[in-house]
């Protein structure tokens, strides 16, 4: 008997592991990527302005695997939410820190450049569908106060932002979604925006549980202050 209960107990234990592994695996897909932080925290540092936290950043993001393009791809994309100065200011603050990293050898891997559109791609009704995509709602008619007030910006919010910048494919949609939350949660008076672009990053797959360890990164880069005011927007945002 004792080597029938030897190997049904080794069939119970492996049964065990088994199961405990891939739990282990279901949880870590459920948690935001060194990289994924990384990209918070880089769209942060840049939209608050703090040059000498996002070049130290610069350097922690490139080596934890984030490529020079991709980077670079979030500091362009900050200036729709933050303004071309600190977007302008966060690239000068990169070429810096490049340019001291390969004056001490460090060979940073460039990454992929971004796939050109196909000619005569039109970019307002590309950027239409990227917005009803991240809203899980048909905008096309944005009923919104602003909207109507001053339809312009609409549009461009249509054609630039979800247009021309969310097609280049450098960053997919979750990762630009984190980036605006990293933006949207460092700077002051966007508690609406940042409320609604939590709902566009569970609309595209971004777990309660990655949005949990977003809260994280913002308490540990910025502070607890700033991680209640995104968690409260969060729980709200939950709650309803």
């Amino acid at each position: 008997m004792k080597p029938l209960r030897f190997f049904t107990l080794t069939l119970l234990t492996g049964a065990i592991t088994m199961t405990s592994n891939i739990q282990a695996k279901a949880q870590e897909a459920e948690r935001l990527t060194v990289e994924q932080q990384h990209i918070i925290s880089v769209a942060a540092y840049t939209a608050n302005g703090d040059i000498d936290a996002l070049k130290a950043e610069f350097s922690e993001a490139l080596g934890a695997g984030l490529t020079v393009n991709e980077i670079k791809e979030v500091l362009i994309q900050m200036y729709a939410y933050a303004g071309f100065p600190r977007s302008l200011n966060g690239i000068n603050a990169f070429l810096a820190v490049l340019d001291d990293r390969k004056e001490q050898g460090i060979e940073d891997v460039i990454g992929d450049d971004a796939t050109p559109v196909p000619a005569g791609t039109d970019m307002t009704a590309y950027g239409n569908t990227v917005r009803n995509q991240l809203a899980n709602a048909d905008m096309s008619d944005n009923q919104a106060a602003f909207a109507q007030f001053a339809p312009v910006i609409d549009e461009y919010l249509k054609k630039h932002l979800f247009g021309e910048i969310f097609s280049r494919d450098v960053l997919d949609i979750q990762q630009r979604e984190l980036a605006t939350l990293g933006a949207l949660a460092s700077m002051d008076g966007t508690a609406a925006q940042l409320g609604a672009h939590i709902n566009f990053s569970l609309n595209v797959g971004i777990t309660q549980e990655q949005l949990n360890d977003f809260i994280k990164v913002i308490e540990q880069e910025l502070g607890a202050e700033k991680a209640a005011e995104a968690k409260a927007v969060l729980d709200k945002i939950t709650a309803e």
